[in-house]
């Protein structure tokens, strides 16, 4: 798309990389869901425990030799390393949907494990977010729930195929007389076959049952989390989001103060002077005021147009009448440089009375800050906005190709973004090394 004039934006510094800001609040979780009944949840964990203990042992066997080959390649022109790095990978996927699968089987609502952000750029960034990914607590948590339930699954399987011993051996008197070997290498009377047959089958369920139990309490123990830790994350939450809000509330009412004392008080105290002066000029020489007459008359409507474009940054009235999608096209027909514009968003979640209306003005405004900072510091000769309906929220990337260089500085624009996006309960993060270009992604949830 292309553009015009964009509003005037904080200054952006040219020397870093910033970290999204440190917001408890989890961007993507699966909304709970009623688990199956007792019964058949106890028939589900069997089945799931049995996959595991025959698939899972495999998945354990094959980490652990990828593990080992790192280790023992470790100091080898450090080719070890790459084995370690595919293995940290790999536990995470696996415990990745280790929580997709206990969520499910229990009908909890568990966040799904989300791979710690990016704290800082370049390599050096990467091998640090890795190495804090590989302590993180919660994955190996998962990971420990993940080894328990192979080990009880393939207890389950012994245990089934003693079950179906047990039947056989129930059934012994119709092929053998006399005495018959016990489960044990002993001898017994065929009379006795039924009754340890029954006796181990029943036994057998049992068996079952419990370890499909167990499955539960140590799941609920390392994966699903607590009711306290539940409301301690929540508290946490609202307490992030509450000192977000009063900070962006706190720099929106700055930066009124700002744009109305830097640009339209002068000009209307201007005014004011010119139309004393036509007062005084009026009798004595019509002409000149006259002249001074239009000159006020110009400087009034300049007024009108600022005082226009500041009501609109406070409040966006085609955000609410016609959505986010037709007011970001207004927004990038208003840009210095040419915009390209995706929008991608689902229509009963935009617009007046919509339940992404508050996740719309974050998103807006967030976007209007960037290009703001885009057209004002970056150099960029094109931006590029994509924004999606994504995990029941909004999500939106800018990017540009100027010079990069972006951080956070107290009161600038992009601590504005930040600390409205905090508010709303989203995340944000920002990749701006030097040189560029520069990259910023929110996601906001909508109302529930």
């Amino acid at each position: 798309m292309t553009t015009n004039p964009t509003p005037p934006a904080p200054p952006r510094a040219a020397d870093a990389h910033i970290a999204p800001p440190p917001a408890p609040a989890p961007a993507a979780t699966r909304p709970s869901a009623d688990g199956p009944r007792p019964p058949l949840r106890i028939v589900l964990t069997v089945l799931e425990l049995a996959a595991l203990g025959a698939v899972g042992s495999a998945t354990l066997a094959a980490l652990s030799a990828v593990l080992g080959v790192g280790l023992a390649l470790l100091f080898v022109f450090g080719i070890g390393l790459l084995f370690l790095v595919g293995v940290v990978y790999a536990i995470y996927g696996v415990a990745w949907i280790e929580v997709r699968r206990v969520g499910s089987l229990y009908g909890a609502e568990v966040p799904d494990l989300r791979w710690r952000e990016r704290t800082k750029p370049g390599f050096g960034g990467w091998l640090r977010n890795l190495a804090r990914q590989s302590v993180d607590g919660r994955m190996w948590r998962t990971m420990l729930n993940f080894v328990l339930a192979c080990i009880l699954g393939t207890i389950l399987l012994r245990v089934f195929w003693g079950m179906i011993w047990s039947v056989f051996f129930a059934f012994a008197p119709l092929s053998s007389e006399g005495s018959i070997e016990g489960p044990f290498g002993n001898y017994l009377a065929v009379e006795w076959a039924p009754l340890i047959g029954i006796l181990g089958l029943i036994a057998g369920v049992a068996g079952l049952i419990g370890l499909a139990l167990l499955h539960r309490v140590l799941s609920r123990a390392l994966v699903i989390p607590s009711r306290e830790a539940e409301l301690t994350a929540q508290v946490r939450t609202t307490t992030a989001q509450r000192a977000g809000a009063v900070r962006a509330a706190e720099l929106e009412r700055t930066r009124i103060e700002r744009d109305l004392h830097d640009g339209v008080q002068p000009r209307l105290v201007s005014v004011g002077m010119t139309l004393g002066l036509a007062k005084q000029k009026i009798d004595a020489d019509p002409a000149v005021a006259k002249a001074l007459i239009d000159e006020a008359h110009t400087s009034t409507k300049a007024a009108i147009t600022e005082l226009r474009q500041l009501a609109r940054g406070i409040h966006t009235s085609v955000l609410d009448d016609r959505g986010l999608d037709a007011a970001l096209s207004a927004l990038a027909g208003r840009s210095h440089i040419p915009v390209q514009l995706d929008v991608r968003i689902d229509p009963s979640a935009t617009g007046a009375g919509a339940s992404c209306r508050d996740a719309e003005a974050a998103v807006y405004f967030a976007i209007a800050e960037s290009l703001t900072n885009a057209a004002k510091h970056s150099r960029a000769s094109e931006c590029r906005v994509v924004v999606r309906s994504r995990d029941g929220g909004l999500w939106a990337r800018v990017e540009d190709n100027g010079m990069g260089g972006a951080q956070v500085q107290p009161g600038g624009g992009l601590d504005g973004i930040t600390n409205r996006v905090l508010a709303a309960g989203g995340t944000f993060r920002l990749d701006s090394p030097a040189g560029g270009p520069t990259s910023l992604e929110v996601s906001v949830p909508c109302a529930s």
